[in-house]
């Protein structure tokens, strides 16, 4: 088969694209490579002329006189000039509505062209969009990325780029995906939650983890154990990252000499991955009901990880509570708590590491992860 996959998102589709391939299919990735983290691609439409030295004085003189970023339709073009290189796929999935990420009316063209000339299209929720903002909005689950900004209406400026999913140039490009791709597909429970019931929804398939790729590295040291905070800049408060420097606070006045805390910012994936390695104890987010592609991969090196845990999840996978991660909460008392118990019983972060490795192998195993959407795909 011949499949193609458009945009990346925290290394999902490079991951989907090693397990397709496992199985003997030709397997083609356009992204930008989401941003600084700077994943991967077949094809990448990164922007390069907006940030060299004279694209950016020009790109920056635009924006302050109209406030449009110009690396949108550099993005854009990049990706148009590669139409001829994208036809005849057997499949095509969409990383999300927007996966080009150009202008609204320049993302409607791009897609219309990419539907036209490929077979069976289909759309992953595994971020923002219109369903999903819709559905947070009308608060139809009670934790979501949104609980900050219905707390307090000041940081509204921080979910701008959310929000561009409500907009009327945005719904344009949601409809045509929507009625015209074969179904979604949700990647963990806080995609399936609000989309479970709506008409065009397929399956939940959990997140692909390339194991093969990854050492495993949860052994504990003979010296402090180490306590991982990555913070990406532009989602810090969807995730609840303050409630984490706040509880770190605390932990380190109590506990100085028996641990080590490493905090980063906006750094690349490699980079981010090498740092991590580290760590025994990583915080992630505390806004979710299951665990993001970052949470993922920790586990799967045996790290225990502060991430979404809920009921939800527990249920679905069949899991008790804290046996392969600790469910993060936005309360700076209950994370100290849970932190605590982990530094003064530190065979727990190998017992919870090693079940967290074990559940990845068995429910996000990459190749496995492949064949359940090839399933979807042909049967659809």
């Amino acid at each position: 088969m011949k499949i193609l996959l458009l945009g990346e998102y925290s290394r999902l589709h490079n991951s989907l694209k090693e397990g397709l391939q496992k199985l003997g299919h030709e397997v083609i990735l356009v992204s930008n490579g989401d941003g600084f983290k700077n994943f991967p691609s077949d094809y990448s439409i990164k922007p390069t002329w907006s940030y060299s030295k004279i694209g950016n004085f020009f790109r920056q003189i635009i924006f302050r006189m109209t406030k449009f970023d110009f690396q949108k339709i550099e993005q854009g073009i990049r990706f148009y000039f590669l139409l001829n290189k994208l036809k005849g796929f057997d499949f095509v999935q969409l990383i999300n509505e927007r996966p080009i990420k150009t202008t609204a009316n320049f993302e409607l063209y791009l897609l219309k062209k990419v539907f036209k000339n490929n077979n069976k299209v289909f759309l992953l929720s595994c971020g923002t969009d219109y369903l999903l903002v819709k559905s947070l909005l009308e608060k139809k689950i009670p934790k979501s990325i949104l609980n900050p900004y219905f707390e307090d209406k000041s940081v509204e400026n921080s979910y701008k780029f959310v929000f561009e999913y409500m907009q009327k140039s945005h719904f344009k490009v949601h409809d045509f995906v929507y009625q015209n791709s074969l179904g979604i597909i949700a990647s963990d429970m806080d995609y399936f939650l609000p989309m479970k019931d709506n008409p065009k929804f397929l399956e939940l398939i959990p997140n692909p983890i390339n194991i093969d790729a990854l050492g495993l590295t949860n052994e504990l040291p003979n010296s402090k154990i180490v306590i991982f905070l990555g913070i990406n800049q532009w989602n810090s408060i969807q995730k609840g990252i303050v409630f984490f420097e706040k509880a770190l606070t605390i932990i380190k006045e109590k506990y100085n000499e028996k641990i080590e805390i490493i905090i980063t910012k906006n750094i690349p994936y490699q980079e981010y991955k090498s740092i991590y390695d580290k760590a025994n104890i990583l915080l992630d987010q505390c806004y979710s009901y299951d665990q993001g592609y970052n949470a993922l991969e920790a586990m799967a090196k045996g790290k225990v990880v502060f991430t979404g845990a809920e009921k939800e999840f527990l249920k679905q996978y069949n899991l008790q509570e804290d046996e392969v991660a600790i469910n993060a909460k936005p309360d700076v008392d209950y994370l100290v708590k849970k932190l605590s118990m982990l530094i003064e019983n530190p065979e727990k972060i190998i017992e919870i590491g090693n079940n967290a490795k074990a559940f990845i192998q068995k429910e996000h195993n990459y190749i496995r992860i492949a064949e359940k959407y090839l399933a979807v795909w042909n049967s659809n």
